[in-house]
């Protein structure tokens, strides 16, 4: 016959084992303190460039406006269902929230280049040019997923490879929203290619080493 006592001691010796674990901010609100990082940098750099170029930009050519429009928008609903999908019992559908502001801002980049006219302030960008702007979007999305990655380890979410695209393409499009601030380029074939290819790229190497740093395992 089992010994009652020994299940209550061995009850106790795990319990006394057990660290007290801090509850998590909802979704909402650590989506917003990443937010709050991305603005302080919007901040650093409108003291640098000023406001008044871009609103130029985006007077003179209103699908620009929308396309920043959409990138902001895509930042905020990709990081938010990352943080999402980080709570167990979180349904896989969270991950289709930035879908349409991406498509917003992919529609809105594309229209650009059927205008017969250039944007005020700014002029097409060479090849050399449009690769500063891959450079930028990488820079800025390294520190950015870096931050986003740290923040969601403590939730350990089931879904580490989905959950680190969410996180590549928020801080692709976060980064994308910065280059608006001073991008003094028109919306060209070239320069939308390597806006493209630089999406793409900090996508997929979140999906490759995020998916591995929000694994359970690691």
């Amino acid at each position: 016959m089992a010994d009652p006592h020994a299940h209550d001691r061995l009850i106790a010796t795990l319990g006394a084992e057990l660290a007290p674990v801090r509850r998590l901010w909802p979704p909402w609100l650590r989506t917003l303190g990443w937010l709050a990082v991305v603005a302080a940098i919007a901040l650093a750099l409108f003291a640098r460039y000023g406001a008044a170029p871009m609103l130029a930009r985006w007077a003179g050519a209103p699908d620009l406006g929308w396309a920043g429009l959409g990138a902001v928008l895509t930042a905020v609903a990709a990081a938010w269902a990352a943080f999402a999908l980080g709570v167990p019992g979180r349904r896989t559908a969270w991950a289709w929230l930035p879908l349409p502001p991406a498509l917003l801002w992919i529609g809105a980049s594309g229209l650009g280049c059927l205008r017969q006219w250039v944007a005020p302030a700014t002029h097409v960008a060479t090849a050399h040019e449009a690769g500063e702007c891959l450079y930028f979007i990488l820079g800025f999305s390294i520190p950015l997923s870096a931050l986003l990655i740290v923040l969601l380890r403590r939730a350990c979410p089931l879904r580490p490879v989905l959950t680190a695209v969410l996180v590549g393409l928020a801080s692709a499009a976060a980064s994308a929203s910065l280059l608006e601030i001073c991008h003094a380029f028109d919306a060209a074939a070239t320069d939308l290619l390597m806006h493209a290819l630089a999406v793409g790229l900090v996508v997929a190497a979140n999906a490759a080493m995020g998916g591995r740093l929000l694994s359970r395992a690691a």
